[in-house]
């Protein structure tokens, strides 16, 4: 039924007012207790053989939503209605921004992919804090923070930026996530060079800790497809360096050739981050890389291009603790995240593996 609606309505509107329409629904949805309800017995379905401890944290499940869907955390309840065990809200800048100019969100159907330029469009860092400050819970989710650089401050300037949004959000926040890998900032990516990057998360990380008042807040780095493998290793490094609680493996890429695209040649050329099933291989290969450099040291989670459960399970398989998407859910529906909680269910039932956690990063491990 939603494909066959996202056939005849959704796909016949402008991307980004498609996502505003659906976002509208799952917010009302979930402000009707009745409905809710409702909507969660059916599509939140809890399987006892896939809860998860990561970063210190206990969860329904291993799959959880990417950053990019609810920039301004306004649907925190109403994702989690769906069945996504973590919830990870933003990017959200140091300050307000509208993002790029419209129009800067594209479906390439025939792919499953979507190229988006949206420019980290957020309303900043003091409003979102009040927000999740107001907050009262309908469901117990874990919550996540990605955070990023606000477009108009400079690279020389970054650290502040992402300091004070790291100030604000962390008390807020069950982990925080710094975003160095959109490539719709300018010279966001520049600052994932060790050289930058090593400052900029020892400076997030003191103003975490003095944010959270007390409480250690897991703090994670979110890195590009795009790096080549030597500094996919320096980061990896890094990490285990400063004592960072994981990495996210990936964000979105700017190449195009190589990727088996079939869509309208225009849209390709848009410009902008590259998401969905053709950024699945070379997400994989960085997360096996991540793997086998950092093995259980810190924790991994596995994004980009997962479509299903067998991409879930893939994912795991090649080291990632916890598992995120965000572009399928635009092509499979509300009905997603529960498909993949049963097809986990049903892989690990069938395993050599007596728990999820056991599974975690065993391909990589059977080929060292």
């Amino acid at each position: 039924m939603y494909k066959l609606f996202f056939r005849l309505v959704f796909r016949r509107m402008d991307p980004e007012q498609a996502h505003h329409l659906a976002f509208r629904w799952i917010r009302l949805t979930a402000r009707v207790p009745v409905l809710r309800t409702f909507v969660a017995a059916v599509l939140a379905p809890r399987h006892k053989e896939l809860r998860t401890e990561a970063l210190g944290l206990r969860m329904h499940g291993p799959f959880g939503l990417a950053a990019g869907f609810d920039k301004n955390a306004v649907a925190i309840d109403g994702m989690s209605m769906l069945g996504f065990d973590h919830i990870e809200i933003g990017t959200v800048t140091g300050e307000p921004q509208p993002g790029n100019p419209k129009k800067r969100l594209f479906r390439l159907v025939a792919d499953r992919a979507l190229i988006n330029r949206m420019g980290f469009n957020n309303e900043g860092s003091a409003a979102v804090a009040a927000r999740l400050a107001a907050r009262r819970p309908v469901f117990r989710t874990v919550v996540g923070v990605n955070i990023g650089k606000t477009k108009v401050v400079s690279e020389e300037a970054a650290a502040a930026d992402y300091v004070k949004s790291a100030e604000r959000l962390a008390r807020h926040a069950d982990y925080l996530v710094v975003n160095v890998s959109s490539p719709n900032t300018p010279g966001l990516r520049n600052l994932q060079a060790t050289e930058s990057l090593r400052p900029l998360l020892t400076a997030v990380r003191e103003a975490a800790d003095r944010g959270a008042e007390g409480r250690r807040v897991p703090l994670l780095v979110k890195i590009a497809p795009d790096l080549a493998d030597e500094d996919v290793d320096a980061v990896a490094d890094l990490a285990v360096e400063l004592g960072l609680d994981g990495i996210i493996a990936t964000n979105t890429t700017i190449a195009r050739e190589g990727l088996g695209l079939k869509s309208d040649p225009a849209l390709v050329k848009e410009a902008g981050g590259l998401s969905g099933a053709p950024v699945k291989e070379r997400s994989l290969q960085v997360l096996r890389r991540l793997y086998a450099r950092v093995g259980d040291r810190i924790t991994l989670v596995g994004v980009g291009g997962v479509e299903n459960a067998e991409d879930a399970w893939q994912r795991i398989l090649a080291g990632a603790t916890l598992v995120q998407g965000y572009s399928a859910f635009i092509y499979e529906g509300p009905f997603w995240a529960r498909a993949i909680h049963k097809g986990l269910a049903a892989r690990l039932r069938t395993s050599p593996y007596a728990t999820l956690a056991d599974a975690v990063g065993a391909d990589v491990r059977k080929s060292a």
